[in-house]
């Protein structure tokens, strides 16, 4: 029988499958929370014993029930909690755990996979808490795009629909729209930055949703951002620019009403020069020379990448 000191130690790819998160989370608890491999080395890679992989286990649970990650990590780290007493699941083994069947008429979501389908019932029933847990789940599992991309913009749109043609569901939509920010903050921990990211509305607009997914998006990729939220007038945004001198600005714009070119012709120019994003539905289709046109969720992190590593856009 092998004890901790014999037993095989394995690396993050492997812990992380088995967890069903991204490695880039386990590498933030470990740097950031001080929750990873207890025999780590400077320099070496990171490997993980069986007492690793039970905090970890631990940690994951804690995050996916609502706690925030540094709350859980200090829990984890004085050993005062022991979810198998509390007769909670352990993850499957693509690091799954079960969404319970929530009351309530199903959201038509055609062409949505069981996980989205289960996550409109929920959502219909006002199930509040399974949603925020599978919102989380997802996160821990795929990471911000496809769990935004894949579950949450299918539900979300399937909302919004039936409020349109019906004119019923609008606390359907509000629900799930706390949550999915809920989730987001608690996903990505801050990264700090004497240059953050600013993201930011256009004036009158309300959407905040991508920019947080934006946020916690550039967070797991290890950007700082600074989130000014919605409906910013133009001399608000204006002179933050001027204050704080980012190395990329996003502005998104939903509707046409709220998408005005002259806005980003007004932006100041500054040194270092800030790289300027317009993102959403709302611009025209003539934008600034100077400002980049970021069509979706996946353009905007490749541009705004290559933007921040000084590489040509």
């Amino acid at each position: 029988m092998s004890d901790e000191r014999t037993a095989p130690r394995l690396p993050v790819s492997v812990v992380a499958h088995r967890l069903g998160i991204a490695p880039a989370t386990l590498r933030t608890w470990d740097r950031r929370y001080g929750v990873g491999p207890t025999e780590h080395a400077t320099g070496a890679h990171r490997r993980y014993g069986p007492q690793d992989l039970a905090r970890l286990e631990t940690m994951r649970r804690l995050v996916l029930e609502g706690v925030p990650p540094g709350e859980a990590a200090r829990v984890v780290l004085e050993g005062g909690y022991d979810p198998a007493t509390e007769g909670a699941q352990f993850p499957d083994r693509q690091g799954g755990l079960p969404l319970p069947e929530p009351r309530g008429p199903a959201q038509p979501l055609p062409g949505a996979d069981e996980i989205a389908r289960g996550l409109g019932r929920a959502a219909t029933s006002l199930d509040s808490d399974a949603v925020l847990r599978c919102f989380a789940e997802q996160l821990a599992r795929h990471g911000v795009v496809p769990a935004w991309e894949q579950v949450m913009v299918p539900v979300l749109v399937a909302a919004g629909a039936r409020w349109e043609a019906t004119g019923e569901g609008v606390e359907v939509e509000h629900l799930l729209s706390e949550c999915v920010a809920t989730a987001l903050r608690q996903h990505s921990p801050p990264v700090e930055s004497d240059r953050p990211v600013l993201l930011a509305c256009a004036p009158n607009e309300l959407h905040t949703l991508p920019l947080l997914v934006l946020s916690a998006a550039l967070a797991e990729r290890g950007h700082a951002t600074r989130t000014l939220g919605a409906a910013v007038p133009a001399e608000a945004l204006l002179a933050a620019v001027r204050r704080t001198r980012p190395p990329a600005l996003f502005v998104w714009s939903q509707r046409a009403a709220t998408g005005h070119r002259g806005l980003l012709e007004a932006l100041p120019a500054s040194r270092p020069p800030t790289a300027v994003f317009a993102g959403g539905p709302g611009w025209p289709s003539d934008l600034p020379a100077r400002v980049n046109r970021a069509d979706g969720l996946g353009a905007a992190l490749d541009l705004m990448g290559r933007a921040l590593r000084g590489s040509a856009l």
